[in-house]
C-alpha cells in the first residue's frame, strides 16, 4: 500500500531543513507553522477491501509523538461510522526540531544569530539564506565576525593578511574562508573599499585593499645583445610583475613556452626572449606596454587545453601568433600522440581560422579520440627548422600553419 506513514512523513520533514526552511524562520520571525504535511489516505475500496490494514495505518500515524493528526468521520453502509485521518500537522518548530533530531542544532544556530543581531545585523539576511552553511561554521563564527569586524575598521589597509592581528586568526584561517568573507565584505563594506574588478577567492587580497603576494615571470634573453643581466647573457631571471613591465628590453620578438624543458634548451632568436608561460593567467603580462610592440608567439601543446590558453592570451595579448600549434606538426610526429584526460569544450573566439578548425577537430575526435601532442614530444630539429624558417621568411604567418 502506498499510504503516506511515518517514514514518508518524516522524509518531508527532512525536506524542509534540508532546504534552510526551519532555520530561516529563525531569523526572520516568520514561521512556517503549524505546518500541514501531504497525507496519501486509502480510499473507499480500500477501506473495504483491507480495513485491517486501515486499522494498523491509523493506529501507527495517531501514536507518532509530536504529530497533530486531523480525523474525519466515515460512514460505510457496512463497517458503520469510522474515523480516518484526514490531515497530518506538525503545529510547532520545536516539534519539528524533536522529529528530526534537531533540537541541537537549532539551539547553537540561535546563539549565532542573537550574537550575529548584535555584532553584524547586516549579516542576518545571509544567515536566513545560508541557514545550513552558517552551522558548518559555528565553531569558528566569532572568529569570522572579528575578521569581518578589523576589515570595516580598516578598510583596504594596504597590508598583508599575514600582518591582521586578531587573537585566535591567521592569515591560513582568512584564506580557509575566503568564499564567506566574499559574500560578507561585499555586504558590509562601502563601495569605495571594494575593487570590484578583482574577483573570485584569488582575488580577495586586491578586492579589499590587502597586499598580495606578487606573480612571478621567468625570462631568459635569446640574443646575448640583449641580455638582461650584462655579466651573463645566458642567464634565466624570474622578476615580479611590476619589475617585468617596468622592462625596456628593446626585442623585437618574445616567446612564450609552457614546457620548462623547453624554455630551458629553446634555441637561439635574434633580438628575442624567451618568457616560460603559466598556463591560464596571463593578466601580468597586460601590464608590460612594451609587448604591445613586439611579435609575440605562444607555443603551447597541441590539445583543447593549448588552444583555449592560446584564446586566453589573446585576450590579454590580442596580437600573439601560435607557434608549432597547427595541424602540419600535428601530422608529423603521429607517433607520439598521447591522450587528453578531460577536454575542453567550449566554443573560442579568438582563434584564427586554421586554428579554430583544428580544435574544432580536437574536441570532436576526428582524429583521434581525446587527442593531444605534448610539445616536448616535438623534435627538436623540427623546432630549429621552424625558427629558421621564421627568420628567413621574416613574417609572422608562416609559422602558424606549422
Amino acid at each position: 500500500m502506498n499510504w503516506t506513514g511515518p517514514r514518508e512523513l518524516h522524509v518531508q520533514l527532512l525536506r524542509c531543513w534540508n532546504r534552510g526552511d526551519l532555520l530561516a524562520g529563525m531569523v526572520s520571525g516568520e514561521s512556517i507553522f503549524p505546518r500541514r504535511l501531504t497525507l496519501k489516505a486509502p480510499t473507499s475500496a480500500q477501506i473495504t477491501d483491507d480495513f485491517d490494514k486501515v486499522r494498523d495505518w491509523i493506529a501507527a500515524l495517531r501514536s507518532l509523538p509530536h504529530y497533530r493528526v486531523e480525523m474525519r468521520e466515515v460512514r460505510h453502509r457496512v463497517l458503520g461510522a469510522n474515523e480516518v485521518p484526514a490531515a497530518v500537522w506538525v503545529d510547532t518548530l520545536d516539534d519539528a526540531l524533536a522529529i528530526l533530531g534537531k533540537s541541537r542544532e537549532a539551539k547553537r544556530f540561535a546563539s549565532m544569530v542573537e550574537r550575529t543581531r548584535l555584532r553584524q545585523p547586516l549579516l542576518l539576511e545571509w544567515l536566513a539564506c545560508k541557514p545550513l552553511k552558517a552551522l558548518e561554521l559555528a565553531e569558528v563564527w566569532d572568529r569570522l565576525l572579528d575578521v569581518t569586524e578589523w576589515v570595516q575598521q580598516h578598510p583596504r589597509p594596504g597590508i598583508y593578511l599575514r600582518q591582521i592581528d586578531i587573537p585566535g586568526v591567521h592569515s591560513k584561517f582568512i584564506e580557509a574562508h575566503r568564499g564567506v568573507l566574499l559574500k560578507w565584505l561585499d555586504r558590509l563594506l562601502p563601495p569605495e573599499a571594494v575593487n570590484n574588478s578583482a574577483t573570485g577567492v584569488s582575488g580577495f587580497a586586491s578586492r579589499y585593499g590587502f597586499r598580495d603576494k606578487s606573480q612571478r615571470i621567468r625570462l631568459r634573453a635569446l640574443d646575448p645583445g640583449h641580455s638582461l643581466l650584462p655579466q651573463s647573457v645566458n642567464a634565466d631571471i624570474t622578476l615580479d610583475a611590476e619589475s617585468f613591465a617596468s622592462l625596456s628590453p628593446a626585442v623585437s620578438r618574445v616567446f612564450i613556452t609552457e614546457n620548462e624543458i623547453n624554455y630551458l634548451a629553446f634555441p637561439p632568436v635574434p633580438d628575442s626572449l624567451l618568457i616560460f608561460g603559466a598556463g591560464y593567467g596571463f593578466e601580468v603580462l597586460a601590464q608590460a606596454a612594451w609587448l604591445a610592440s613586439c611579435h609575440v608567439y605562444y607555443w603551447g601543446d597541441i590539445d583543447t587545453h593549448g588552444f583555449t590558453i592560446l584564446d586566453q592570451l589573446r585576450a590579454c595579448l590580442p596580437h600573439a601568433h601560435s607557434l608549432l600549434m597547427g595541424r602540419n606538426t600535428l601530422l608529423a610526429f603521429e607517433a607520439q600522440w598521447g591522450r587528453e584526460e578531460k577536454q575542453s569544450l567550449r566554443d573560442l573566439s579568438r582563434l584564427n581560422a586554421e586554428e579554430r578548425a583544428l580544435y574544432d577537430d580536437l574536441r570532436g575526435n576526428r582524429l583521434c579520440k581525446n587527442l593531444r601532442l605534448e610539445q616536448e614530444r616535438i623534435g627538436f630539429g623540427w623546432v630549429e627548422n621552424a625558427l629558421t624558417l621564421l627568420l628567413s621568411h621574416n613574417q609572422i604567418s608562416s609559422m602558424e600553419n606549422v
